[in-house]
Formats: structure tokens, sequence, C-alpha cells
């Protein structure tokens, strides 16, 4: 049985475009993954980042859903906490009833950002401070109705998700823990691990979740994503330098001096200090680099390991036409289902 492959895209900023112009990448990314025959794309929440656009995957969803065809499209994710769960299925509920059958809801409960931006976002330093996340979860799934509702004398009884004539999209609990593991497991909905976080923890994270895993209406079994971080491209020798670009700019991320995604001739002319070695050194073990080929076996034997039902592929190279070339790639390589008299590529 082939495996699926999916999109999850940051929106990354690359040295010398614009943000404008990261997010018209993954529009025009996002119809060629459509005819390549990808299953799922993506849009992630970041806040208060110069190396990332993607700040509302709400509004992206409802762009790239409109500029596709047959790909499903969805959040990766929509960080809880930094919302309202009344707003949050009622944004979905709307994008639901202008593409029904093609919206997955992802949910995370990271605030996505750093603790002071996490604050701008909450609005109090007690918002901040809760750890409400299983209550969040249990208003979202009471405003649609699911799990009783709200019990009587609750303030919120009467209140509706509109539209409430349109079903929840299919929930995703997104996570890198076994908290994420065991909380998706017990409501019923699909899991989805951050490998490209915590690549360590894969594989207990998953069992625990299928261990705990509870039949619901959203899902008879327990379905798993695998999320992971890929460079590919034509020769293994051009894949090593577009991920040192990454490298680079993960090395300055974590020293406290973050900035766009710079070009592999940035990231070999960098003189990195021993402290930026030891970042980039822990940071390339989350990473599948290589050629078509290698990368491909990599990817099947990680899913073989895991046993995850589907793999969602996050490409952070340097420049729009290496993101492309990387998942058309991956496309061959694997056999997708490419539309019929889709052409090659849209770069």
């Amino acid at each position: 049985m082939k495996i699926p492959l999916s999109i999850l895209d940051l929106s990354p900023i690359d040295s010398g475009i614009s943000s404008g112009q990261a997010l018209q990448n993954t529009i025009k990314l996002a119809q060629l993954a459509d005819r390549l025959g990808y299953t799922r794309y993506w849009l992630a929440e970041h806040h208060n980042t110069d190396m990332l656009a993607s700040s509302a995957p709400e509004i992206m969803i409802a762009h790239v859903a409109q500029a596709t065809t047959r790909i499903r499209v969805g959040s990766g994710g929509v960080m809880l906490p930094n919302h309202s769960p009344l707003k949050v299925a009622e944004m979905f509920r709307v994008l639901e009833s202008l593409h029904p059958g093609r919206i997955d809801l992802g949910i995370g409960r990271a605030p996505g950002t750093d603790p002071r931006t996490a604050l701008a976002l909450r609005r109090s330093r007690e918002a901040l401070a809760a750890d409400d996340f299983p209550e969040q979860l249990a208003e979202l799934f009471a405003f649609v109705g699911e799990r009783g509702g709200f019990p009587e004398g609750h303030p919120f009884r009467t209140v509706k998700a509109s539209p409430d004539d349109v079903p929840l999209p299919p929930l995703w609990l997104l996570g890198s823990s076994d908290y994420s593991a065991q909380a998706a497991g017990e409501l019923g909905i699909g899991f989805a691990f951050a490998h490209h976080i915590q690549p360590g923890f894969a594989l207990p994270a998953i069992n625990l979740y299928r261990a705990r895993f509870k039949p619901s209406k959203w899902l008879e079994k327990p379905e798993v994503i695998l999320a992971t971080s890929v460079i590919c491209a034509d020769t293994e020798e051009r894949a090593e330098e577009l991920a040192a670009s990454m490298r680079l700019a993960w090395a300055r991320l974590r020293s406290g001096r973050p900035g766009p995604i710079p070009s592999p001739e940035e990231a070999k002319a960098h003189n990195y200090t021993p402290i930026e070695q030891e970042i980039i050194r822990e940071y390339a073990t989350r990473q599948t680099v290589g050629s078509p080929s290698a990368v491909k076996e990599k990817l099947l034997a990680l899913q073989e390991e895991t046993g995850a039902d589907e793999l969602m592929l996050m490409a952070p190279v340097y420049g729009y036409e290496n993101r492309v070339r990387a998942y058309e790639l991956l496309a061959q390589a694997f056999d997708l289902p490419v539309a019929e008299g889709s052409s090659a590529s849209l770069s």
C-alpha cells in the first residue's frame, strides 16, 4: 500500500524577499501540491518572527482552498491557547461550509512564539500562566454539541457556534509529547506527531496514542500523521548545500538573532562558533537529507518503524524554486497520482 504524502507549509521568508512574497509563494506551492497528488496542505501559526510569514492559518486556509481543487487544506495548527474556543469553532465551520469535505482542523497547545508575544496575544498574565488546555478542548467540543454539550445551568448553554448547521471539520491534535498523544487517543481524534521537533519521542508517543485510543464519531480506529523535515534535491551534494541554510537560520534563532532564511552561499561562508556548531549538529538529527532515492528509503524506514498512516513533509530550504523542486522530486519518487493534464511545475 502506498503511503500518502502531505505538506506542512510555514510560509518561510527567504533572505531578499518580503513576507508578502512568502505568502504568495505558499499559494503557488499549494496549487502545485494539488496537481502533484499530495493529500493535505496544512498551514502553521507562528508569531513575531522574521523567518516565517504564517501567523493566521485560518486566512491562509481560505485562500489556499479557493486556489486549489482537490487537496485537503488545514491548520498545522491553530494554537488553541491563543484563541477563544468559540471563535475557532466558528472559523472552521465557516471554512467547512465554503469548502465542504476539504478542511482539516489541526489543534496545538504551544504558543507558537516567545513568552512576551504570547502575553500580547492572550492579554493577561493569568491567561498566559493558565494550564487550561483540557478545558479549552472541552469548550470547543461543547460549542459544537459534542460530548453532551454544556451542562444545564452553564452560562454558555445557549451559545451556538455559527453556522450551526455545518459540521466541524475532522479534528487532529498536534504534538510532540505524551500529553498530546494521550489526549488525542482518549478523544478519538487524529494525532499528528511533530517528528521535526522531537524525533526521538515519535515511537513512544504514537504507541501511547494507539493504546489510549477510544473509537468516536470522528474515527473508528487511530490515525497517525508523522510530520517531518525533508531536504531533497537532485543530488546528495545539492541537498547538503540546501540543508546548510536552515541550519544557520536555526543557529541564529537559538542564539537570539533570528532572521530570514539565509542563502546556501551565506551559510557556506559563515564562520560558526563552537556553540553554533553544537546547535546545528543537534538540529541536523531532525532532518532527512539527500537525493530522491535516499530520502524515500529513509522516509519509508521511518514510516515502517512508527506505523504512521501518512507522512507530512516540510521542506525548509532557501528559495521557492528549490522548494518546488523538492516536492516535485518527492512526488515522483513516491509515484503520487498526478492530476491528469497537469504540467510538471508551477515554478
